[in-house]
């Protein structure tokens, strides 16, 4: 139900605080036509009173509805009165009222609820310029919030404890451009704000689960484009992606700071969190899915009632990207994957629950990940139906790592290879598709290593003795002390060789 919740939101926003310029004449209905077939377009079925004096359109008793699925129930949410004026220079303005009520209601599902908002702003103004072809609205504030007021389950209202949230944005700016052909839309959206904030809290009837949360994030800004074609309306996403739906943003922000509490099953706990700063891009059509984020300097810091003293790490960059294809295809389609922690920290005090004698290097570590790929998709994989499948969704085909780096407690692994994969040949290598291709590893410090876990009594003579024994058969020395190189090539024929000799 929340993705719904979010949703109906969003569009609630859009219609009472958007952002969307171009050139000609345009009257009230002009804008408010465009608005009603943007919400209808995404499924939901909206009512509405429309009243018009001069250049004036008053629209009361707003409602939007939807069907959610799996007998959800339905979702409606409703806005306070919109009133729209021609300007009499060819643009239409939006009356910003100081506070405009929201409300959304799920009826039919499994809980009845009942919920009411305030979206507050002052020094707001919402102006639209164009053509019914070609709209641009800017919208300006000076702050903008959204405020919980009070929601009731199943006719029974929460008290007050119970809930609170409020999300606000300062000198907020945004500029959205819609263009029609057709029935079809498409989107070139910007904007920016000086701050974000947020203030949560809650609390359960029993007592045992509560929490409260704020924060702040400096130097927002965003900017993206997005299509949706006529024939996306009310569709699964699947379908919308196979319409020709497509979106393409990017999400940048500066400093920021966390920091809450409370209780989780009877257990209390704190925790507070700083960054310098990040981003985020997402990029969807219908055939390929992106998702890029990364967070500069972040620090965390929890404390909880089963430790003595709160366990804190930090870092200088942490980053996830994901490339992948999303539709089904019978040739390979490329792929991506990227993860990096550079500099990972954490204190003497957690270090010295299984390094009491500080046996192992503190440097920082590093973890870096770099791969791309190919693979051939069985199946769409934004199909409700994939759920139940039993078979594997994709085959690998391809595999190249462009850059792999590990460097913790004193070594430090490389390695970097190019490998095709035979899905008809699976036996020989215990399930897995047969590789062919080769990689080359370069470990440092791997025995040094070995001697400290024995010093630390993690590891015996033995134990370390095989670990020897391995990588004395697949590397050879390399360039300094205490370094191991290794090629390890993997024919047609399912042999593996290392450094020339044949360990398969």
């Amino acid at each position: 139900m929340k993705p719904f919740l979010l949703r109906g939101t969003a569009v609630a926003l859009i219609l009472s605080a958007s952002a969307q310029a171009a050139l000609a004449d345009l009257s009230v209905q002009d804008v408010w036509s465009d608005w009603r077939d943007y919400v209808t377009g995404m499924g939901y079925q909206l009512s509405a009173s429309e009243s018009v004096s001069g250049g004036t359109l008053t629209v009361s008793d707003l409602t939007m509805a939807m069907t959610l699925p799996e007998d959800g129930g339905v979702l409606s949410v409703g806005l306070g009165p919109l009133v729209f004026r021609e300007d009499g220079d060819g643009g239409v303005t939006l009356d910003m009222p100081p506070s405009m009520p929201m409300r959304i209601q799920v009826t039919g599902g499994e809980e009845e609820i009942d919920a009411s908002f305030s979206l507050t702003q002052t020094d707001a103004s919402l102006k639209v310029t164009g053509s019914p072809e070609d709209m641009m609205q800017l919208y300006r504030a000076g702050s903008a919030a959204l405020v919980y007021d009070h929601m009731s389950v199943d006719g029974k209202a929460l008290p007050p404890e119970a809930l609170r949230a409020q999300v606000a944005l300062s000198d907020f700016e945004s500029r959205n451009r819609v263009r029609k052909s057709g029935a079809d839309r498409s989107y070139d959206q910007s904007g920016a704000a000086a701050s974000l904030s947020y203030d949560i809290a809650f609390a359960s009837p029993n007592g045992e689960d509560s929490g409260h949360f704020s924060g702040t994030m400096q130097d927002l800004s965003f900017d993206g484009q997005s299509v949706i074609p006529a024939a996306s309306s009310g569709k699964e996403l699947g379908d919308m992606l196979g319409a020709g739906f497509s979106v393409d943003g990017r999400f940048g922000f500066g400093s920021g700071n966390s920091q809450g509490g409370g209780k989780s099953e009877g257990e209390e706990f704190m925790m507070s969190s700083t960054s310098a700063g990040g981003s985020v891009a997402v990029k969807m059509d219908a055939t390929n899915l992106v998702y890029d984020v990364t967070q500069m300097q972040p620090q965390i810091s929890l404390q909880t009632n089963d430790l003595p003293f709160p366990i804190s790490v930090a870092m200088e960059t942490i980053g996830f990207r994901l490339d992948m294809p999303v539709a089904r295809a019978a040739e390979d389609q490329p792929f991506g994957l990227g993860l990096k922690l550079i500099d990972f920290t954490m204190p003497d005090q957690l270090w010295s629950i299984f390094d009491p004698s500080a046996v192992l290097p503190r440097d920082p570590a590093t973890i870096v990940v770099d791969l791309a790929g190919t693979a051939k998709l069985l199946v769409d994989l934004f199909d409700p139906a994939l759920a139940e499948a039993e078979e594997a969704p994709a085959e690998l085909t391809g595999l190249t790592i462009r850059d792999l780096h590990v460097a913790a407690v004193g070594t430090d692994l490389t390695a970097k290879g190019d490998f095709t994969f035979d899905n008809s040949r699976s036996e020989e290598f215990g399930g897995m598709p047969a590789p062919v291709g080769a990689a080359d590893l370069r470990l440092a410090g791997g025995n040094g290593l070995l001697d400290k876990l024995i010093e630390m009594g993690l590891m015996t003579d033995q134990d370390a003795m095989g670990a020897r024994m391995m990588m004395g058969m697949i590397g050879v020395p390399g360039d300094g002390p205490d370094t191991l190189t290794s090629h390890i090539e993997v024919n047609d024929q399912g042999q593996v060789f290392a450094n020339g000799q044949r360990l398969k």
